[in-house]
Formats: C-alpha cells, sequence, structure tokens
C-alpha cells in the first residue's frame, strides 16, 4: 500500500536534487533515485549532491537509491527530473512497476527528442489513458529552490484534483505552486524558452547590449505563443509563469544553461566544445530541432527559433545568424 506522503524522485541531477530537498523540507518521504551506482555511494555517504550541487545538504527524510523498484516501492507520487531524451526510457521502466494510485508528475523542459511529442504524450501511450499525469514549469533555478529562495512555479495536468496534490507537496513558505489545466501550453513554455534563451546568450555575447535582448524577449514570446497555440495551448498560458516568466528567468540569468551555450556560441565555440564546458545536459540543443520541425510542420513563423537552428545544425555562424534577423522586411508588431 502507498505512503501517502512517500515521493519518487527520479533523477539525481541539480533540479531533480534541488525538489527531492524542497520536497523533504515540507516533510515528505523522498526516495531520489540515481541510475548510477557511484553517484548514489556519494549522495548516501556525503548528504549533498556534490557534484551537481554542491553546499546544499540533504534533510534527514531523504533515501538516495540506486534501484527503481526499491525507490518506487510505497511511493504516492512519483517525480520524474531526467533529460527529456531519456523520459520514454524511464516511463518505460518504471510501467510495470506502477500501482493503480500512483500519480506521475515531471520537472523535465523539452520535446521527445525520438517522436518529437510532448512528454505528456509519450506518457500516455505507454501508461494508457488513465494514469494521473502532471508537469511542473515556471522560473526556477536549482541553486535558488535549493537555498530557500523565494520561487513560484506551474502544475499543469487535465486532472485538477492531480494537479493541487502535486502543487500541496511543493507548496511552501518560500515556494508557491500555482496550478493550471493546460498541461501543453506549459509543457510548450518549458521547452521552446530554451531555444530563445540560446539565441539571448548568442545577442549578449556579441555585445548587442540590453534593447536587443529585451527586442528578443518580447519578439521570442510571440513566437513561442504561435507555436504554443498551434499545438493546442492556451494563449493566456504564455503570459505566465511557465511562459513569459520563464523566458524572462532563463534569457537573463548566467545560471541558465542554455543561455550559456549561446554565449559559449558567440565566442566561436562549436556546440560540443560548448557542452563539455557546460558540464550538464542543455536542453535548448535538441529543442531547438524539434521546434524548427514542427513550426515547419503547422506553418508557424518563428524567425528567432530558425537562426537558432541555422547557427546549431546548419553551421551558421552567430554574425550571419544576427544579420539575417535584422535584414527582415517591415512588418506589423502585432504579426
Amino acid at each position: 500500500m502507498a505512503n501517502a506522503n512517500s515521493i519518487a524522485v527520479l533523477g539525481a541531477g541539480s533540479w531533480g536534487t534541488a525538489l527531492a530537498i524542497l520536497l523533504g523540507r515540507n516533510g515528505a518521504d523522498v526516495r531520489l533515485w540515481s541510475h548510477l551506482p557511484e553517484h548514489v555511494r556519494r549522495l548516501s555517504e556525503e548528504r549533498e549532491n556534490s557534484e551537481f550541487l554542491p553546499g546544499a545538504p540533504f534533510p534527514a527524510t531523504i533515501t538516495p537509491l540506486g534501484s527503481l523498484e526499491q525507490a518506487l516501492s510505497g511511493a504516492r507520487e512519483v517525480l520524474l527530473v531526467v533529460p527529456s531524451h531519456a523520459f520514454g526510457e524511464v516511463i518505460q521502466a518504471i510501467a510495470p512497476l506502477l500501482q493503480p494510485d500512483m500519480g506521475l508528475s515531471w520537472a523535465t523542459k523539452g520535446f521527445d527528442p525520438h517522436s518529437d511529442r510532448l512528454l505528456h504524450e509519450v506518457a500516455a501511450e505507454i501508461l494508457g489513458p488513465s494514469r494521473d499525469l502532471a508537469v511542473i514549469s515556471g522560473p526556477s533555478f536549482a541553486k535558488e529552490v535549493a537555498r530557500g529562495l523565494p520561487t513560484a512555479i506551474t502544475v499543469a495536468s487535465p486532472s485538477a484534483e492531480h494537479a493541487r496534490r502535486v502543487a500541496r507537496y511543493l507548496h511552501s513558505e518560500r515556494f508557491r505552486a500555482y496550478t493550471s489545466r493546460d498541461i501543453v501550453g506549459v509543457q510548450v513554455g518549458g521547452a521552446a524558452k530554451n531555444v530563445l534563451a540560446i539565441a539571448a546568450g548568442i545577442a549578449d555575447g556579441l555585445g548587442f547590449g540590453a534593447n536587443t535582448r529585451a527586442a528578443l524577449i518580447t519578439r521570442g514570446l510571440k513566437e513561442l505563443t504561435r507555436l504554443g497555440i498551434a499545438l493546442g495551448g492556451q494563449a493566456e498560458t504564455f503570459m505566465g509563469l511557465a511562459g513569459l516568466g520563464d523566458l524572462a528567468l532563463t534569457c537573463t540569468d548566467d545560471q541558465s544553461r542554455n543561455r550559456r551555450m549561446g554565449l559559449c556560441l558567440a565566442r566561436g565555440l562549436s556546440v560540443e566544445q560548448a557542452k563539455a564546458e557546460i558540464g550538464q545536459e542543455v536542453e535548448g540543443v535538441s529543442a531547438t530541432r524539434v521546434v524548427h520541425r514542427r513550426a515547419r510542420e503547422l506553418g508557424v513563423e518563428m524567425p528567432i527559433c530558425e537562426q537558432v537552428y541555422r547557427v546549431l545544425y546548419q553551421g551558421a555562424t552567430p554574425e550571419d545568424a544576427t544579420h539575417a534577423l535584422l535584414e527582415r522586411s517591415l512588418k506589423a508588431e502585432q504579426d
């Protein structure tokens, strides 16, 4: 039987660790899973994630585990915080272990790079339509959550009851969780903003200044909203935490790996060199490819994302991409 206060957090990177710490502080019994045995050993011995989130000690209620069976045994909720490319694989692995009353949520921001689908579509195909699903997204850096700095995010689910349940686990006096029914829009906001953050990093790396950054964020929001609506999201979602909020954060602060990717590219580094320097997953790289394909399929105009795609996948220089944007024809702002 599931323990109502037990949560399995699958993924012990910086964001998974930060959410585990938050849940532990909120009194949950947290099983923090990593697929690497040596990582589990260090997490258990050091009682912090010295590799990805140093200086953030674990509450006593966190138990690091290397076994999915142990992590899920008796859990009431399963929270996935794995890279988007591993999402489907982990869902497949846990499918036989899930009990009927277990809810599933994730804080992964990206599309499935293997099928170009949103992650709730991947989960529903594997687990069936009756499973409660929710996504957690919004403007949030792992280090700040782990430090207990004030943060607000959105929990979206087609089930209002499930969204509220997940929000209650997360909510504290320093972490505010809002709920939404727009699981599509919240996911598109969390994925597409990473592409635009790469563009912001390129622009700042080339020395274009604050005026350019503000214009990029504003026009980028327009692109993100167009794609989100075309995929079935609600327009108002993109003016909220999971849209404008997350976009502004990711485009303006160097804690963002995607922004740092853009800064590296502006310095002349290759994508692989930039990934090596950053040292963690940069979701915007694979998201750019998916956004480019989906936008073309749907006939959605996304000129900023198009130029990021050219830089990442077609060998265009950051300077070439910038010139292509500046040379676009005159148009009305509402278009």
